[in-house]
């Protein structure tokens, strides 16, 4: 018998874009992490090279499927935005994610901890936030050379990377854009929205009456503070 010299052809291999379980495991922390992706999302939103994500597999080895974490929060510098199942690191130029949100819940143990911790710092993450709603407790790492160095901080940090600050004086956190603009909910923003709609349709009709000079002393008076409003 001639003996065979065909060799078995490898399967591909599978990497999952989704472990099956739910994003959040309450609405506190669904809140936290749809306030921070959104408001990241929104803030970059012009770079074409700043990629902002949220609970997406990262995959940081080629044939290592098990080798994966999925941030609740994330930002990629240096890659461009659009639609991923997940993040191959390999196809991604070779670029890890650069900062990375996890908002806890009172399920979250130690041990998951401290291997997130270990994760994020071996694969080249450069900001690692941890928040924490319920205590109002925000840790920071940032990366010196090979490792994580815990910042510490009063009450405000400001974040190198992103430009972004975090004030904790309050009852909850509160996170500022480089500009000062507040992070919103997308309820506030909603709300900013139709409130900003109001005042242009009130301004162009105190602007007709105005010109028309049709408009009352209080209503001119209105007129300026809506026009010193939208400038500011």
């Amino acid at each position: 018998m001639v003996p065979s010299t065909a060799t078995a052809i490898p399967s591909a291999i599978i990497y999952p874009d989704s472990d099956g379980q739910p994003m959040a495991e309450n609405s506190e922390q669904l809140r936290w992490i749809v306030l921070l992706f959104s408001n990241l999302a929104a803030m970059f939103r012009e770079a074409a090279d700043v990629f902002a994500g949220s609970d997406l597999f990262w995959y940081p080895i080629e044939g290592r499927p098990e080798i994966r974490m999925a941030p609740d929060v994330l930002v990629v510098f240096g890659r461009p935005r659009g639609k991923r199942g997940s993040y191959k690191q390999w196809e991604e130029g070779g670029v890890p994610m650069t900062v990375v949100f996890e908002i806890l819940s009172p399920s979250n143990d130690g041990e998951e901890q401290v291997e997130k911790y270990a994760f994020y710092e071996e694969n080249g993450v450069e900001e690692y936030y941890i928040y924490n709603p319920a205590t109002n407790h925000l840790q920071v790492y940032v990366r010196r050379g090979e490792v994580f160095r815990r910042q510490w901080f009063g009450k405000e940090f400001v974040s190198p990377r992103l430009g972004i600050r975090f004030d904790l004086s309050g009852d909850e956190m509160a996170v500022y854009r480089p500009d000062g603009q507040r992070f919103l909910s997308p309820e506030e923003q909603d709300a900013a929205r139709v409130l900003a709609q109001k005042r242009t349709r009130r301004l162009a009709q105190l602007g007709r009456a105005a010109r028309l000079g049709q408009a009352s002393p209080e209503e001119l008076a209105e007129l300026e503070q809506l026009e010193r409003d939208l400038s500011s």
